[in-house]
């Protein structure tokens, strides 16, 4: 058994040394547009997917395709080596199914605010158990309704939560909602699925456990700002956190403002909130504290590389390497559209 997670921490750490460096995330921000950033893509180990992707598209969409097709297919070469070692197997699971729901929530967005079939299809990323040709399938469908009842007729896991909360939907029209079922069946499922005591279990049970404690914090922040009624917001809350039970959740919601929900977590490992400037926590700015708590959870699962390398550890850190590798050179190419300033760029990434 530690053979296998012996050659399996050396493949991640091969895999881990061919990620960009900090030095050439610096370069790819200094590209003055979009056909320097590809070119500069196209020497680097994203060379033979900007290749194939330009075949078919230019500009933001080639970047795209390019990264998403890079994405896939690093996963399923994991895939593939880490066959023998189950909890290993396991966890990958657990990290392609938040794809699932990530993009049956990106097609419910979709479909509730009248996007267009293209538009959701560029956000979409077939990296879980739902390939491109079921998800193009959904997305032909014509409501949130007909999406979960297809959902449904396929046996997808996922059409319990859903069905489970749509006639609630129906009533408050709210897509969290949805969003908040779909999360509580995931971290439900992941959870059960690593329940067993071994060390590997351990290590993802914390890791999920800690994410759990972010989305909850992040449901705290957006119900505070909008005055949601404490026994209204409960209702979105997810159970398994680390940090948080439900009564600590409860205190939060009762909170005034979001500069007092801030104060609160300085006795807890979420003190680092507080180094956000006041100006933006007094404006009710929660897009600068969400991109602290991803910052947060990203520096955290990278960390698991110093964890034992005969473990699962070495899976779960590069997983969350290279998910933070692409979104960065995402955040970089959309920007390049934007013409945004590339001294606040630097700001919006997260480094490793």
């Amino acid at each position: 058994m530690t053979m296998d997670y012996g050659y399996i921490n050396a493949r991640m750490r091969g895999m881990k040394s061919r990620l960009l460096s900090h030095r050439a995330l610096d370069d790819l921000i200094m590209r003055p547009d979009l056909e320097s950033l590809i070119a500069d893509l196209e020497n680097s180990p994203y060379r033979e997917d900007v290749i194939e992707a330009k075949g078919r598209s230019s500009g933001i969409d080639c970047i795209e395709n390019a990264l998403r097709q890079n994405f896939i297919k690093t996963f399923r070469k994991i895939q593939d080596f880490t066959r023998q070692e189950e909890e290993a197997k396991q966890y990958i699971v657990i990290f392609l199914h938040r794809w699932d729901v990530q993009n049956i929530k990106t097609i419910l967005r979709g479909r509730n605010i009248h996007t267009t079939n293209e538009e959701i299809l560029e956000c979409l990323v077939p990296a879980g158990e739902l390939d491109e040709v079921t998800l193009k399938e959904l997305l032909k469908q014509p409501d949130i309704k007909a999406v979960i009842d297809l959902l449904a007729t396929w046996r997808i896991r996922y059409a319990k939560p859903l069905t489970e909360s749509f006639a609630e939907f129906m009533k408050t029209r709210d897509l969290a909602v949805l969003e908040c079922a779909l999360d509580r069946y995931y971290y439900a499922d992941a959870l059960s699925a690593v329940s067993a005591p071994t060390y590997n279990n351990n290590l993802i049970r914390d890791l999920l456990a800690l994410e759990i404690d972010v989305v909850n914090l992040r449901t705290v922040l957006r119900m505070v700002r909008d005055r949601v009624e404490p026994a209204d917001a409960e209702r979105y809350l997810i159970g398994g956190g680390k940090e948080f039970n439900l009564k600590k959740l409860r205190h939060l919601l009762a909170l005034a403002t979001i500069d007092e929900v801030v104060k609160a977590l300085v006795a807890t490992r979420y003190r680092f909130l507080s180094t956000i400037p006041e100006s933006a926590i007094r404006a009710q700015k929660i897009s600068v504290i969400e991109k602290e708590l991803e910052r947060f959870l990203v520096k955290n699962g990278v960390g698991a590389f110093l964890l034992d390398p005969l473990s699962v550890a070495s899976v779960i850190g590069y997983f969350w390497a290279k998910h933070n590798e692409i979104m960065n050179i995402r955040i970089i190419s959309r920007c390049k559209t934007a013409d945004f300033p590339v001294e606040h760029l630097r700001e919006e990434l997260v480094y490793v």
